[in-house]
C-alpha cells in the first residue's frame, strides 16, 4: 500500500515528511537479484558516474537495480575538468573520482566494462553490443556518451601530425610525447573558452615550448561567459603571464612539412605564423552517433539526443544525460548540467512511485574557476543585459477577494502593476587591482538576476543561491560591490581638499569648506557666488550641497534650504506662502517674505519667483509687473542661442502635424534663413531667427493656426507618441490622441523645471514613456502611469504610478502629481529628483496622489483646473499688443542690425561658427580713455520704472553698450560679455546685496556677475579672468540719457562689434580627422547632401523650386 493510499490526507505523489518512504521499511526489500532490473549505463565520464553514484545511494534499501556501465576509455571514471594537473603529476590514478576500491565495494550491484565500445543499440530487443562482440541486455539504458571535441576537417592540415585536441588523457599523453621532438618551437592553441584557456596552460605547464600563443576569433576570450570589459581584463592578465593572444583571429590554412608535420599557420587574413603543434580548443560535438543509428530522435541543428523533461528520449526505456543530450534544442558543456540531469534521473527510477518525480529545469550555467591563475566566475543569468532575462522572479501576491471593491482599493490596485522591464547592471572595475564585478539586477532592484567577477570571487558562493532561490533582496544593490555604506548622505568625507569638485570652474573641495568655515557663506546661493561651484553645468551641485551641510553641522550651525541670500524660505515654502497670501507680484513677495524688503532681488529668486506666479495666475510674463524677472528666454519667447538669435519652436502636440502646416513651417524658414532640425521631442526647432524678425516668423505661424511651443520656459514641453492603433498592427491603445489631450491639456503651465511626456500605445515602448517626467503605456484595461524620470546629466527610468488606469481617470491623477510637484519641488529640481528626495520615494508619492494621504486631492485638482483655464498663446498676445511688441529689435536706439558671429554653410544649411576657446583677458575696466564727452545716447521715455530694474541696448559707431536704470540710478557698460564674446549683457538679470550696497548684472549666457556700482564696478564677481568697462550715466530734463564716452574711433578700437565678431577662422571645426579617415574609406552608395540618388533627380533645391513655382508640375492641391 502506497503512502497515498495509506494516508487519505496526503496527496497523491507528495513527498513524505523528511523525504522518507515508509515503504521502504516493508518486508519485500530489498529486492533479490532475480527481481532487480538492469541499467545500462554507456558512458563512463562525468556525468555517467555521478548518476551512478546518486542511483545507488538512492536505491541502497530497496535495490531495485543492477547497474552495468560500459566505458570506452582504460580508465576508471576521471575528473575531466582538472586535466590540467596531469602535467604536475603525469599520474591517472590522480585524477580518478573514485579509486579501484569503490568499485569492489559496490560489485553486487554494479559491473563495469573498461576499454570497451558500444557498436549498436537494439531498442525493440532491448540489447546493447559492443566492440568485443558481446550482447548486454537491460531494461532501462542511460546514454552518458559525452561528446568529442571538433576538428575544423575543411580546414587543411587539420590531419598533420602536430594537430591535437584537447579533451582526454590520452590526448595529453600524446601532446607530452610530440611535444618532446619540437622543444623550443612555438605552441598554439585555437579557442578562447574556457577549454581553450586550459589548453593553454597545459603547454606553458609542459615547458617544451618557447612560446605559447592563443588564437581567438572573437574580440575577446571566454565570450560565453563575460562580457567584453572582463573578457578584456581577462586577456590583459593572461598575457602578463606570458600567453600570447591573438584576438579576431580565424585559421584558414595549416602548412605541413615534407612528413606531414605542422610548420606554420595561415589566418584568414592572410597573415603567417611559424608553429610546430596546434591545438584546437574550438567547442565540442554531442557524441549522438549510437542513438542516429538506432532511430532515436536527435536534434537536427548542433546534435545531440532529443530529451524531455524526464530525460526519456524518444524510445522508451531509453534516457539521456550529459553532454549528449539535447533539451529545448540546447547541449550543454559544462558539468553542472549533467550532474544536475543525473540527479534528476537517478531520484525519478527510485523515487517516483511515491514521491514526485522531478523534471530537469534550465540549468545554472554558473562557473568558478582558475585560469591561468585568474580568478574567473560567472552565475546566474549572466547575459541578461545583453539578450533580455531567461527568467523574471515571479512576485507573490496576495489572493484577490472576491466581490466588489470599495473605491479605495480599487485606487490602490493601480499601484500593483507589472515588473518594469528587464535589467539594471551595476559594474565595478579596478584595473589596477585586475578586479571586475557586473551584477544584473531586475529593473527595481529587488531581485539579482546573475553576473560575473573577475579577480575577487570570494562572493560567488553566496550570490549563486540567491540567483537560483530568487528571494527578494534585504540590502540595496550598490551593498554588493561596495558593502555597507553608512547611513546619510554622501558628504564627501573621503575627498582630501585638494580634489576638484567642479570642473568648470576648477573648485576644490578646500575652496567650498574654507568660505563656510571663514563664516564667508551661510547658503548654498553664497558659495555659488564666492567660489563660482554650480554656476557652470550645474552637475557638482548635488556634492557642493553636501559639503556645505556638513561643514555647518559640524560648525553647530542649523542647515537652511533657503532660496538664496534674499530670502530664509526654500521654493516650497515661497509657493505656499504667495498661495496662500495671494501675492501677485515679485514686490509683493519681497515685502512680505524677503530679508529685506527694498531688495531688488538677484538671478537665483527672480526666476523662481517669476515661475511660481505664472503656476499660481498664469499672467503674461512680458507684463510690466513680471518684466525684468525672467531670463532672456523668456523675456523674448525663445531660446537664445550661441550668435544672440533665437530659437522658433510652435506647438506640435504629440508629433502630429498636417501637411498645410508643414508648408507653411518650411516657407517660414525658407524666407527668414533658419536651419531646421527634427527634435527627440517630435516637433520642428528653427534655429537662427533675428531679435527683430521673430514678430514677423511668428505672425505667420500663428496666422497659419499655429501657436507657442513653450520651448523656451520651464514648463511643458511636449507629450511624445507613437502612432498607436491610428496606424500601428501591434497597438491596443490610441497613443497619439491620448497624447494631444495631455499636451493640450498641461501647455504652458510653469513648473520648477521643465517637463516631458509620453504615451506608448503598447509594451513596445516606442515612444520611450519611460524616462518621461510622466509617461504612460497602453494596457488592455487602460493605460499604466510612469513618473519621474528624465534624460539629461543623470539619466533616470521612471517608476509605476498607478495601473490598468481607465482613460477617464489619467487627468485627475496627472494633475494631483503634477501641481503637487509644483507646490513641493525645490527650485530646478526636476521631478526625477523630487521623486527621491520625497520621503519615502515613490510609495509616498502612490499614497498622497491616489490615496489621498494628506487629504489635498481635490485641492489640487481644482488648483490644475483653475490654472489650465486660464490658458493663452503667449505669441499671439505678443503680436497683437504694440507695446509688448516694442522689445522684439537688436537696438533700442536705432534700427541698424549687426552680425556678432559669422556664419558657416553646412549640409545645405547656415549654422554660426564655433565660440573661441578662451575668454578676452583683456583689462577693459582699467581702459585709459585719451577723453570723454557727454552724448546723448537715447531717450528715457524707453526705460520703465519697476522693481526689477529696466535696460536697453544702444548702439554708437560700430560698439555696442548696455544702459540699466534701477530704482532711479543709471548704469553704463559695454554689452559684449567677455567670457564668450556674446552681446547680451542688457538683457541679464539685474541682482543686488544692499547690506554690501553692491548692483550687479548676471550675464544671461553663462551667468557671469559684473558689478555695476561702487569701486568694484566692472569686475566680474564669479570670474577674475574678465571685466567689463562701464561708463558715467545720466538723465536730463530734455529727456534724453546722456553717456559720457570718447571719441567713437576710439570706442570702436576698444570695443566695436567687428573686433569682438567671431569669426570662422578662429576655431577648427571638431570632426576634420573624422572627415578624412571617412572620406578614405570610400562609403559605398553616399550622395552629397541635398542631391538625389536618381539619376536624372533635380535635387532639393531644384525640387522645391519647381514645387513652389506653380504652373506645369509646380503646387497642384
Amino acid at each position: 500500500m502506497s503512502w497515498a493510499e495509506s494516508s487519505p490526507g496526503m496527496m497523491a505523489g507528495e513527498v513524505p515528511v523528511n523525504g522518507h518512504d515508509p515503504e521502504e521499511d516493508g518486508p519485500q526489500y530489498p529486492l533479490p537479484q532475480s527481481k532487480r532490473k538492469t541499467i545500462v549505463v554507456v558512458g563512463l565520464g562525468m556525468v555517467g558516474i555521478a548518476f551512478i553514484e546518486k542511483l545507488t545511494k538512492l536505491d541502497s534499501k530497496r535495490r531495485e537495480y543492477n547497474i552495468i556501465v560500459i566505458g570506452e576509455e582504460p580508465y576508471l571514471a576521471y575528473n575531466r575538468v582538472g586535466l590540467t594537473s596531469f602535467f604536475q603529476h603525469r599520474m591517472v590514478e590522480n585524477l580518478y573520482l573514485n579509486h579501484q576500491d569503490w568499485y569492489s565495494a559496490k560489485s553486487e550491484a554494479l559491473n563495469y566494462h573498461l576499454n570497451t565500445v558500444v557498436t549498436e543499440i537494439h531498442p525493440d530487443s532491448k540489447v546493447v553490443s559492443t566492440s568485443k562482440g558481446d550482447t548486454v541486455p537491460y531494461d532501462i539504458l542511460i546514454l552518458a556518451t559525452g561528446s568529442d571535441a571538433v576538428v575544423p576537417r575543411h580546414t587543411p592540415g587539420h590531419d598533420a601530425k602536430g594537430v591535437f585536441v584537447y579533451r582526454t588523457i590520452d590526448d595529453l599523453q600524446k601532446l607530452i610525447s610530440y611535444s618532446s621532438g619540437v622543444k623550443g618551437s612555438t605552441g598554439a592553441v585555437v579557442g578562447g573558452g574556457l577549454l581553450g584557456l586550459e589548453a593553454a596552460k597545459a603547454m606553458m605547464d609542459l615547458e617544451e615550448f618557447k612560446h605559447v600563443k592563443l588564437i581567438e576569433r572573437n574580440r575577446w576570450v571566454l565570450s560565453r561567459q563575460l562580457d567584453g570589459d572582463a573578457g578584456g581584463m581577462v586577456v590583459d592578465l593572461v598575457q602578463k603571464l606570458g600567453l600570447d593572444v591573438l584576438l579576431s583571429k580565424r585559421v584558414g590554412k595549416i602548412e605541413v612539412d615534407e612528413e606531414n608535420a605542422v610548420k606554420s599557420v595561415v589566418f584568414e587574413d592572410g597573415e603567417r605564423m611559424d608553429c610546430k603543434c596546434l591545438m584546437f580548443a574550438i567547442g565540442i560535438k554531442a557524441r549522438d552517433e549510437l542513438a542516429r543509428k538506432a532511430g532515436i530522435k536527435c536534434a537536427d541543428r548542433g546534435g545531440g539526443i532529443v530529451i524531455n523533461a524526464d530525460l526519456s528520449s524518444s524510445s522508451p526505456d531509453i534516457y539521456a544525460i550529459g553532454e549528449c543530450a539535447s533539451w529545448e534544442n540546447q547541449t550543454f558543456g559544462l558539468i553542472a548540467p549533467g550532474i544536475e540531469m543525473a540527479d534528476v534521473l537517478a531520484f525519478n527510477l527510485t523515487q517516483a512511485k511515491v514521491h514526485a518525480p522531478r523534471k530537469f529545469k534550465r540549468p545554472d550555467l554558473s562557473t568558478k574557476l582558475k585560469l591561468l591563475g585568474v580568478e574567473v566566475a560567472s552565475f546566474g543569468d549572466f547575459f541578461a543585459d545583453r539578450d533580455g532575462p531567461k527568467d523574471l522572479p515571479t512576485r507573490r501576491h496576495g489572493a484577490k477577494k472576491e466581490g466588489t471593491q470599495n473605491e479605495k482599493d480599487s485606487v490602490k490596485n493601480f499601484t500593483d502593476g507589472p515588473p518594469p522591464p528587464p535589467v539594471k547592471a551595476l559594474t565595478y572595475k579596478d584595473p589596477f587591482q585586475a578586479v571586475y564585478k557586473k551584477y544584473l539586477f531586475t529593473m527595481d532592484g529587488k531581485y539579482l538576476l546573475g553576473g560575473m567577477m573577475i579577480g575577487d570571487t570570494k562572493d560567488y558562493v553566496k550570490l549563486v543561491p540567491m540567483v537560483k532561490n530568487q528571494k527578494p533582496l534585504e540590502v540595496p544593490p550598490s551593498q554588493f560591490i561596495l558593502g555597507a555604506t553608512k547611513e546619510g548622505e554622501d558628504d564627501g568625507d573621503d575627498l582630501t581638499d585638494d580634489t576638484q569638485i567642479c570642473s568648470c570652474h576648477n573648485v576644490t573641495k578646500g575652496d567650498v569648506t574654507k568660505v563656510v568655515k571663514d563664516g564667508t557663506c551661510k547658503s548654498v546661493g553664497d558659495v555659488k557666488s564666492c567660489t563660482k561651484a554650480g554656476t557652470g553645468c550645474g552637475g557638482c551641485m548635488p556634492l557642493v550641497q553636501t559639503i556645505f551641510n556638513k561643514e555647518m553641522k559640524a560648525m553647530g550651525t542649523e542647515v537652511l534650504n533657503h532660496l538664496c541670500p534674499h530670502y530664509a524660505h526654500s521654493r516650497a515654502d515661497l509657493f505656499n506662502i504667495i498661495y496662500v497670501k495671494k501675492l501677485k507680484t515679485f514686490s509683493d513677495v519681497m515685502k512680505a517674505c524677503g530679508k529685506n524688503p527694498e531688495a531688488l532681488g538677484c538671478e537665483a529668486c527672480k526666476p523662481t519667483i517669476a515661475s511660481i506666479l505664472a503656476s499660481l495666475y498664469n499672467q503674461h510674463i512680458l507684463d510690466k509687473p513680471l518684466q525684468g524677472l525672467q531670463d532672456t528666454n523668456d523675456r523674448f519667447l525663445g531660446n537664445i542661442q550661441r550668435n544672440g538669435t533665437f530659437s522658433v519652436i510652435p506647438r506640435v502636440a504629440a508629433g502630429e502635424i498636417t501637411a498645410e502646416k508643414l508648408i507653411a513651417i518650411g516657407t517660414v524658414a525658407k524666407k527668414y534663413g533658419l536651419y531646421c532640425k527634427i527634435t527627440g521631442g517630435q516637433r520642428i526647432d528653427m534655429f537662427g531667427a533675428k531679435k527683430q524678425d521673430l514678430i514677423d516668423i511668428w505672425t505667420a505661424l500663428v496666422n497659419a493656426g499655429m501657436e507657442s511651443g513653450h520651448a523656451y520656459a520651464k514648463s511643458l514641453r511636449t507629450v511624445k507618441s507613437c502612432v498607436g492603433t491610428t496606424w500601428c498592427r501591434f497597438g491596443i491603445g490610441d497613443s497619439v490622441g491620448m497624447a494631444v489631450r495631455l499636451e493640450e491639456r498641461y501647455k504652458s503651465i510653469r513648473s520648477p523645471h521643465k517637463m516631458k511626456g509620453g504615451v506608448s500605445g503598447c509594451v513596445r515602448e516606442c515612444a520611450e514613456a519611460q524616462n518621461k517626467d510622466f509617461g504612460l503605456i497602453a494596457t488592455e484595461k487602460g493605460f499604466n502611469i510612469f513618473v519621474g524620470g528624465n534624460g539629461g546629466a543623470k539619466p533616470r527610468h521612471s517608476e509605476l504610478l498607478a495601473k490598468d488606469v481607465p482613460p477617464d481617470d489619467v487627468i485627475p491623477i496627472l494633475d494631483r502629481y503634477l501641481m503637487f510637484y509644483m507646490r513641493t519641488a525645490d527650485k530646478l529640481q526636476r521631478t526625477a529628483r523630487w521623486i527621491e528626495q520625497l520621503p519615502g520615494g515613490i510609495k509616498y508619492l502612490q499614497e498622497v496622489v491616489l490615496e489621498d494621504k494628506l487629504g489635498l486631492c481635490a485641492e489640487l485638482e481644482k488648483q490644475m483646473n483653475e490654472l489650465v483655464g486660464t490658458f493663452f498663446c503667449e505669441w499671439t498676445e505678443v503680436i497683437n499688443n504694440p507695446e509688448r511688441r516694442r522689445a522684439f529689435q537688436q537696438f533700442d536706439n536705432t534700427k541698424e542690425t549687426i552680425e556678432t558671429v559669422e556664419q558657416v554653410e553646412e549640409r545645405g544649411q547656415q549654422r554660426p561658427t564655433y565660440w573661441p576657446k578662451d575668454s578676452v583677458t583683456e583689462d577693459f575696466r582699467g581702459t585709459k580713455w585719451s577723453s570723454l564727452f557727454w552724448q546723448p545716447i537715447i531717450e528715457s521715455q524707453n526705460f520703465i520704472d519697476k522693481p526689477t530694474g529696466s535696460s536697453a541696448n544702444v548702439k554708437r559707431g560700430d560698439t555696442q553698450l548696455a544702459i540699466f536704470k534701477v530704482k532711479g540710478k543709471w548704469y553704463a557698460t559695454q554689452q559684449m560679455c567677455p567670457h564668450k564674446r556674446t552681446f547680451a549683457l542688457s538683457d541679464g538679470l539685474i541682482g543686488d546685496d544692499p547690506e554690501k550696497d553692491k548692483l550687479w548684472v548676471s550675464c544671461p549666457f553663462h551667468k557671469r556677475n559684473f558689478t555695476l556700482n561702487g569701486e568694484d564696478a566692472g569686475r566680474c564677481a564669479n570670474d577674475d579672468n574678465v571685466n567689463i568697462a562701464t561708463f558715467p550715466v545720466e538723465e536730463r530734463d530734455d529727456g534724453w540719457v546722456y553717456l559720457k564716452l570718447p571719441p567713437v574711433e576710439e570706442l570702436d578700437a576698444v570695443l566695436g562689434t567687428k573686433k569682438w565678431a567671431v569669426k570662422k577662422e578662429e576655431t577648427p571645426g571638431p570632426y576634420k580627422k573624422l572627415d578624412q579617415k571617412l572620406k578614405g574609406m570610400g562609403m559605398k552608395g553616399r550622395k552629397p547632401f541635398g542631391e538625389s540618388h536618381l539619376p536624372n533627380g533635380m535635387g532639393e533645391t531644384k525640387a522645391a523650386q519647381a514645387i513652389t513655382a506653380g504652373g506645369n508640375g509646380g503646387i497642384d492641391w
